[in-house]
């Protein structure tokens, strides 16, 4: 069985970035690795994806459905063949994303999300969830500083207002500090400012992907 890492984080925190350069990293280090994202990684999760992100005027419902629909198709045709393969699995956002959008950001029942991220996952959960925290205000800037950031039409999400991203942050805090870990396995949480350098950043995640890397018996190195 693999290892699967999960980055998670709100607007701006830079989870995508890390995600790619521990990949680079893995692969360096001769891992087979399988780097993906959510919503995404699919032909179906695409085009959810598009949907979610310039649609305005879904219903809360219809968002956390479509979420989970792209999910199932996610974990069923990449992400469990891959572990099964014995592959590391990195996957830009997950089932934590859905809690915190979802469930804190939208207000939607947490317990539904609960259920249908059990059923979608079929009880998969990450072996480690990396956080990446920034505050809210730091995060959104930085997506408006990007290339094209000042002019380019903003998502629904980064279009919320501020109280739902904050909400958003707080429910991230709260699934990282819950005992035991919320929303992932046995490794838990890994926090860390997302204001740090880039390269401090990513030498904190390699020195803990390095420790699950090499508790994992031999044979599946």
């Amino acid at each position: 069985m693999g290892s699967f890492i999960v980055f998670e984080g709100g607007e701006g925190a830079g989870k995508s970035t890390q995600a790619r350069t521990l990949s680079r990293r893995l692969s360096r280090e001769g891992y087979q690795v399988v780097l993906t994202h959510e919503p995404g990684g699919t032909p179906l999760g695409e085009t959810v994806r598009r949907w979610l992100k310039t649609r305005r005027g879904l219903t809360p419902t219809t968002e956390l459905m479509l979420f989970t629909a792209a999910r199932a198709q996610l974990v069923e045709t990449i992400i469990s063949p891959a572990l099964e393969s014995g592959r590391i699995v990195i996957c830009d956002r997950f089932i934590a994303s859905t809690v915190t959008y979802q469930g804190c950001g939208r207000g939607l029942d947490l317990e539904l999300i609960n259920r249908l991220n059990k059923a979608t996952t079929h009880n998969l959960f990450p072996d480690l969830t990396v956080f990446l925290d920034v505050e809210v205000e730091t995060g959104l800037a930085r997506k408006k500083g990007r290339p094209g950031g000042q002019t380019a039409e903003r998502d629904t999400f980064e279009s919320e207002t501020l109280e739902f991203h904050r909400r958003v942050r707080e429910g991230y805090l709260a699934l990282a500090s819950s005992e035991p870990p919320a929303c992932s396995g046995r490794e838990g949480w890994l926090v860390i400012d997302g204001t740090l350098p880039r390269d401090t950043i990513a030498s904190r995640i390699w020195e803990k992907v390095r420790q699950i890397l090499d508790d994992r018996p031999a044979d599946a190195r």
